[in-house]
């Protein structure tokens, strides 16, 4: 154990600290301040994280550990809550022993931006430190990559005068007052107010509890707040196209491209789509800062957030099977969602093994909400058993009902017909309806040139109880059904035709000089004309519409090639080099379907450039 050590300052970084002991030591030769700290003369001095934490942690004694070196004294708590739980197990381990593969399962390498060459600090925390401490430090939060501001002073960070590793990579540097610019920096700053917050949230990033979160539970939370903003479809994809647009409008084109945090929408990874898409992929923190600052959350209150567990929570879910010995018992184990066509709302279905099947609107607001149904589709075997089994009994319809959790046209409509009779007509109901079928006898007697409707005006109250104790002796005393004469219309197919070929020649211009291309097919000149029915039905009818289809409309394929050349056109005509992987970004196709059109495309290239260098050499 070392006889002394320069405790760390509230957010000092560990290097920072080792620096001052470096100096406050006498050591003339940091490989001995190494030594004395690490045990061994070879390790490499990191400014971020550092490795060897178990050794240092143990020389330091008992008010030290692995883990409150790494939460307190590094930046490593900035990238915690967006790593696997298995990543941050890893990196438990690396800082503990010698640390090779950390900065990469950090994704420091690969992922990073906005990377720091320098150490940076802020002029009101220095004067502050200098009146507590008596001496300035080099503070973690002002060395997190895509910060550019003090979170507490609101000020533009500035650079030390000296870098780490341009003399020496196992050289400690020690902030020295005489180095520093301590004036305030007044600068214009457009998005200044953005900036700031983002640097308050990565504060509050250190602040939090090592490993409260990992990427999986941040990735639910994200789902959660997007289903919130109609963002997400019944199977838990995410509406990438809108979610684009909304960002976008949130945050600046040009403040992400300071960042290096454009979004190219045609990319299919893209940082927002793999950030929203749980993939095993690294996103920068700072990326996830951008995220949260335009779904408008406070890192404190996303913390607290539930993770997203469905617009109709967790499995299990209870059979309302009244007539079940289950009832109201989680036996369901899953729920289809599908999504209600007009209002966009998800719609669960759920079906149990006794055969009941029932649906709602969702989502869920509160726990109550599990227990109601929007509509039975099926009432199943079990529910069909009971009801039966009571029909053999004394009770009434409406009991039976009330018993078994349905209405009493539907327990009438699943009892076979002797038994509903049975139920339903007693003595002094078989006189009412003696009596209403000769006053319908009698209506029809007398009116005999009046038709179903106009008898069920006139005899409304008999009309009705007739239909629903005995509708066959109904319709077989009224009247035949009265049949409307509607005059023969005559379609002229051959001058539709021609009309039909004028419109189509016409909407095809339109749609081939659109900005943003659109798949030319049947289906869509059908609907923008308001002929789809003829088209879909009765093309045989249409021979020149139909040839003139055949000709205009593209497959996939072609559409794909279509929106290739419109791209190498517009690149040819600004003069730039045609580049095929720019042409596939720009045009969004897939590798695979790229590959298979790649032949026309060069031949389309050569083709063009040979154009435009006859053109040169004639002009």
């Amino acid at each position: 154990m070392l006889p002394f050590f320069t405790n760390p300052y509230p957010d000092e970084l560990l290097y920072s600290a080792i620096a001052r002991y470096h100096f406050y030591s006498g050591n003339l030769d940091c490989k001995d301040t190494l030594e004395e700290l690490f045990g061994s003369r070879s390790v490499i001095p990191s400014v971020e994280i550092g490795s060897h934490f178990s050794i240092l942690a143990e020389k330091l004694g008992s008010h030290y550990t692995i883990e409150t070196i790494l939460a307190n004294h590094t930046i490593y708590p900035y990238y915690a809550m967006f790593l696997s739980k298995n990543r941050q197990q890893e990196i438990i381990q690396d800082v503990a022993n010698d640390g090779q593969g950390l900065y990469a399962r950090l994704g420091m390498v690969a992922g990073s931006i906005c990377r720091k060459d320098g150490l940076y600090y802020c002029a009101s925390c220095t004067k502050g430190d200098l009146e507590q401490y008596g001496e300035p430090y080099i503070h973690r939060k002002h060395q997190l990559q895509g910060i550019d501001y003090c979170p507490h002073h609101e000020v533009l960070l500035k650079k030390y005068s000296v870098t780490p590793n341009v003399v020496s990579r196992i050289e400690f540097i020690r902030f020295e007052i005489e180095q520093m610019d301590l004036a305030r920096i007044y600068e214009v700053d457009p998005y200044a107010e953005i900036k700031i917050q983002l640097a308050k949230q990565a504060y509050k990033l250190l602040q939090q509890p090592l490993h409260s979160l990992s990427r999986q539970e941040v990735s639910l939370k994200y789902r959660g707040l997007l289903r919130d903003l109609k963002l997400v479809t019944s199977s838990n994809r995410i509406r990438q196209k809108e979610l684009y647009k909304k960002f976008k409008q949130r945050l600046p084109v040009d403040l992400l491209a300071q960042y290096e945090s454009e979004v190219y929408v045609a990319d299919e990874y893209n940082w927002l789509k793999v950030l929203t898409r749980n993939m095993k992929r690294h996103v920068h923190p700072f990326r996830h800062l951008f995220m949260l600052h335009f779904l408008e959350q406070d890192i404190d209150d996303f913390i607290d957030l539930k993770a997203d567990i469905g617009p109709f929570g967790e499995g299990p879910f209870p059979c309302l099977n009244r007539a079940a010995s289950h009832y109201q018992k989680l036996v369901i184990p899953s729920v289809a969602v599908t999504r209600d066509f007009k209002t966009n709302a998800p719609i669960g279905t759920f079906k149990c093994a006794c055969g009941f099947t029932y649906a709602r609107k969702g989502p869920d607001k509160s726990p109550e909400d599990c227990f109601r149904i929007g509509k039975v589709k099926q009432f199943g075997h079990v529910w069909q058993e009971r009801l039966n089994q009571l029909a053999e009994g004394d009770l009434s319809i409406r009991a039976i009902a009330k018993e078994i959790g349905a209405d009493s046209k539907t327990v009438k409509r699943y009892l076979p017909n002797n038994i509903e009779i049975s139920k339903e007509v007693s003595e002094s109901s078989q006189e009412l309806m003696a009596k209403y079928k000769q006053d319908i006898v009698e209506i029809i007697r007398e009116f005999s040139q009046l038709s179903r409707t106009t008898l069920r005006v006139k005899c409304k109250k008999q009309y009705i109880f007739l239909y629903r104790h005995d509708k066959e002796w109904l319709m077989d005393v009224l009247p035949s059904n009265q049949k409307k004469l509607q005059p023969t219309i005559t379609v002229d197919w051959s001058k539709r035709d021609q009309e039909y070929v004028v419109k189509i020649k016409r909407i095809y211009k339109d749609l081939l000089e659109l900005e943003k291309p659109i798949r030319i097919t049947l289906s869509l000149i059908g609907r923008r004309l308001g002929i789809l029915v003829n088209l879909e039905r009765h093309l045989d009818k249409l021979p020149k519409t139909e040839r003139l289809l055949s000709a205009i409309t593209e497959s996939v394929q072609q559409f794909q090639l279509r929106r290739c050349c419109i791209v190498i056109d517009r690149m040819i005509m600004k003069d730039e080099p045609v580049i095929l992987w720019k042409v596939q970004r720009i045009a969004a196709v897939k590798s695979h379907h790229f590959h298979e059109i790649k032949p026309y495309l060069e031949s389309y290239v050569q083709q063009k450039q040979d154009v435009k260098n006859d053109e040169q050499t004639t002009s």
